[in-house]
């Protein structure tokens, strides 16, 4: 693929901008302020939301890499912020190897310094809906032994892609492409019996040109089609396999998350 970033527009929100603002982060502009700004004030949940989703993706390659699984593809990786895969995983395994996908340019460039003449890991711009591309990647190549389980990583990114053959397509093609073994780890987006919230936000997220689709748990769970999801199964987000015991009041986190196995 090639290694050629489209401009960056300050003027137009990106999701993963957005969401590096949701977390504190440095690496946004102000139209993507305004929009987490304005998410905020509609539920004001969705910073403590952000970072608990950051603490569920370190639990998660925490999960894969004890398991044995030292090779990681995230994809809709975002812009590195603390706890980054590479990192949470190479506190079990240090041969662990990790590839970063994302379409967003500002994602991309940061990843690039973040990583710099790191061996073991790469960033790849693309999107997740090109399987062919993203895993025919030198990148890709050079880092993931396919013939060995790998962690596929969808983490906070599915509720940016519509329904529909194309999604269907990538996702079958990831589950074919890997090994017996391999992972599926997937969050998203959800409801909490008050959709409408939820609703408005994802209509903020509609006047952005970055769509929002709040799915439902069994709409959720067709992404899992092919793999057997490890316990506890879909959950709210903060209740899959917490540090600390249970949590009482997860449905408030808005997200579903889950692993997979081949």
């Amino acid at each position: 693929m090639s290694s050629a970033l489209s401009p960056i527009d300050p003027n137009r929100p990106s999701a993963a901008r957005i969401y590096d603002a949701y977390l504190g982060g440095t690496h946004n502009f102000a139209a993507d302020r305004a929009v987490a700004d304005r998410a905020a004030e509609i539920l004001p949940e969705v910073p403590l939301i952000a970072r608990a989703n950051r603490d569920l993706l370190r639990r998660i390659v925490r999960y894969a890499a004890a398991r044995g699984v030292h090779q990681f593809l995230d994809l809709g990786s975002g812009i590195p912020t603390e706890n980054n895969v590479h990192q949470v995983a190479r506190e079990v395994a240090p041969d662990a190897r990790v590839v970063y996908v994302d379409l967003d340019p500002t994602a991309v460039l940061y990843a690039r310094h973040l990583l710099g003449d790191d061996t073991q890991t790469a960033i790849v711009r693309g999107d997740l809906r090109q399987p062919a591309a993203i895993l025919a990647a030198p990148e890709v190549r050079d880092l993931i032994d396919l013939g060995r389980p790998v962690a596929i990583l969808m983490i906070a990114v599915l509720h940016f892609m519509p329904d529909g053959p194309e999604l269907d397509a990538a996702l079958h093609a990831y589950r074919e492409a890997v090994a017996p073994g391999s992972l599926l780890a997937i969050s998203h987006v959800t409801t909490n019996g008050e959709p409408e919230p939820t609703a408005r936000i994802a209509e903020l997220y509609n006047r952005t040109g970055t769509p929002l689709v709040v799915r439902d748990a069994a709409r959720t769970a067709r992404f899992f089609e092919g793999w057997r999801l490890v316990e506890p199964g879909l959950v709210p987000g903060p209740r899959w396999r917490p540090d600390d015991g249970p949590v009482s009041d997860a449905e408030r986190y808005l997200t579903l998350a889950g692993v997979a196995e081949r």
